[in-house]
């Protein structure tokens, strides 16, 4: 039985034109070994599996060939080749820095820095995952990393940059390696299956390079698992199948029954996902990635952003035509709102049933907004209240009194501004009449009975209970002070500040309605005050209550004096 070589390592690139998406990189250092301006260290450092430690052995087999190609390439057949392809060279060391992080591992590797080598012009030492070394260790490799031998090259390779001292940063040449991306992934991969005689599917090599999330050494992990499953057939069928992927399909379907207003079917479709075991968050992210793709799919100069097959990216521009960007918008930000609370949850599957209902509703609510609206206005005219007279405000030296408009529209904000409450407060005694300018046909709808303060208070509080749990800021406002029956239908409430005179206006409408019905009284009015009672306080000073105190007692003044005290300030 011969052994079995992981694509992985079968396929890892022997030259730098082989190395896949480190373009820039690899051409920086072939330009370096043409213009002999090798630095004395580099540091390669980025995500997993996109070729740090690749690179860093081609360049230390290039820099010893000793037939170097006119592209700058490694021969492949000098000894020097020979002897790294078979990593039976002395001219390269490789280190492990995850176990080999003391002190003394460093000062072994320093010591042989110092024997020159005996073939080639460098000896290269490769540090992988050199952010474990400790902090000892990279203090020890200082001085030798800064003035190294002519004949040394350093090559450090890291996925966490950060973790690296920054004396160590300062003295090697980064090169930041980036995620590979999906079709350069799928285009190895499709280089590698026609290699190994296998028949796959280029919408399922897509697949895998998703999968991959931007490592070419996962997605080539993944593809043998699956080739082996499949026996050399990798369809889009078997891919999802084997990596519990959800189709493509799943997702176009939703975005038919939503943008339909099909409330019946996309509930079923829910259901049919989940029992199929795919996690609701999975769900709603990866509709979330489609609401996305469908987006990108409205303008042709980012159709290049979608990473899909090319039937699939058929299939996205087929559907963008008959939905509209309104409804990815209003949806995505649906979604969104439910992956945010998904977790938060109990009931997470009606979590995201609510949110696919509401996507439903998007395409269905503006068309009945508005003859529903008309018909209640036309059906209970009965809520419009009666239109107030102007009352003249009764003076008082703690409060100043604004009688408000009422308005029938639910939206209505206070048509006293912020500097309005200001200019009020500050003149302590104001009033603003207004008179509403509603029909008197209006007023029929309730009379004119006589009511007293004990009947009032308790409407009153009626009212002010149906916020207790909803409102409790509201409540307060309406309960902290009972509101006095200043005439036989003038009500006056007393509040302690402009934002709880707002809230009052805002809602005043609302408590008219209420009161004129339950007390059958259309003449009912609502009096606002702001209490000024605090400004008005005037503070003493220590030596002022002395003195006060001293009037209604003077004994105190002789205490005072017989014990020669000051009065403390």
């Amino acid at each position: 039985m011969e052994n079995f070589i992981v694509s992985a390592r079968k396929y890892r690139p022997q030259t730098f034109d082989m190395v896949v998406g480190q373009k820039s990189i690899t051409n920086t250092l072939k330009n370096a070994i043409k213009n002999q301006q090798l630095a004395q260290a580099f540091l390669f450092c980025g995500p997993r599996g996109v070729g740090k430690t690749t690179c860093a052995r081609i360049l230390a087999k290039t820099i010893n060939c000793q037939n170097i190609t006119p592209e700058f390439e490694a021969c492949d057949q000098c000894s020097s080749c020979i002897s790294f392809n078979q990593t039976a060279s002395f001219n390269m060391h490789e280190l492990d820095a995850a176990s080999n992080n003391s002190v003394e591992d460093i000062r072994n590797l320093v010591d042989q820095v110092r024997i020159p080598p005996q073939a080639g012009k460098y000896k290269v030492y490769i540090i992988d995952e050199v952010h474990m070394l400790s902090s000892q260790a990279f203090n020890a490799f200082l001085k030798t990393l800064e003035e190294p031998p002519a004949y040394a090259k350093f090559i450090l390779a890291t996925t966490e940059k950060h973790k690296i001292i920054p004396t160590i940063l300062s003295r090697c040449q980064i090169f930041d390696f980036r995620r590979i991306t999906v079709d350069d992934i799928a285009q190895h991969l499709s280089y590698v299956a026609s290699k190994e005689n296998i028949t796959a599917n280029a919408d399922a090599l897509h697949i895998i390079a998703q999968k991959a999330d931007g490592a070419l050494r996962d997605a080539l992990s993944i593809f043998d698992q699956i080739a082996s499953s499949t026996e050399g057939n990798i369809t889009y069928q078997s891919v999802i199948e084997n990596l519990n992927i959800l189709d493509y399909e799943f997702y176009f379907t939703m975005t038919n029954h939503t943008s339909k207003g099909n409330v019946t079917d996309t509930l079923l479709l829910i259901d049919q996902v989940i029992d199929n075991g795919f996690d609701g968050q999975l769900f709603i992210n990866g509709f979330s990635s489609h609401l996305r793709n469908l987006l990108i799919c409205k303008d042709e100069k980012t159709i290049s952003l979608l990473e899909v097959g090319e039937n699939i990216k058929e299939r996205y521009k087929e559907q963008v035509r008959f939905v509209s960007t309104e409804f990815i918008l209003k949806a995505l930000e649906i979604a969104n709102q439910c992956e945010l609370g998904y977790k938060a949850s109990n009931n997470k599957r009606l979590q995201l049933e609510l949110s696919f209902m509401q996507m439903c509703r998007l395409t269905s609510v503006p068309a009945e907004a508005a003859p529903l609206k008309d018909l209640a206005e036309k059906k209970n005219p009965e809520v419009t209240p009666a239109p107030e007279k102007i009352v003249a405000p009764e003076k008082k030296p703690v409060a100043a009194p604004i009688v408000v408009p009422e308005s029938s529209k639910d939206n209505e904000r206070s048509s006293l501004q912020k500097s309005d409450l200001m200019s009020i407060k500050n003149l302590g005694k104001a009033q603003v009449k207004s008179e509403d300018p509603q029909p008197e046909a209006q007023e029929s709808q309730f009379g004119e009975e006589t009511f007293s303060q004990h009947d009032f208070t308790e409407v009153w509080m009626k009212f002010a209970n149906t916020f207790q749990e909803k409102q409790p800021n509201f409540f307060i406002t309406l309960t902290a002070r009972n509101p006095e029956l200043k005439d036989e239908h003038t009500i006056a409430l007393v509040v302690d500040n402009a934002v709880q005179l707002d809230e009052v206006i805002r809602r005043r409408s609302e408590i008219l309605t209420f009161l004129r019905k339950a007390l059958n009284n259309r003449n009912i009015e609502l009096e606002v005050l702001i209490n000024t009672r605090d400004e008005d306080k005037k503070h003493f000073s220590p030596e002022d209550k002395f003195k006060k105190m001293a009037e209604k007692n003077p004994a105190i003044n002789s205490l005072k004096n017989q014990l020669d005290l000051e009065i403390d300030y």
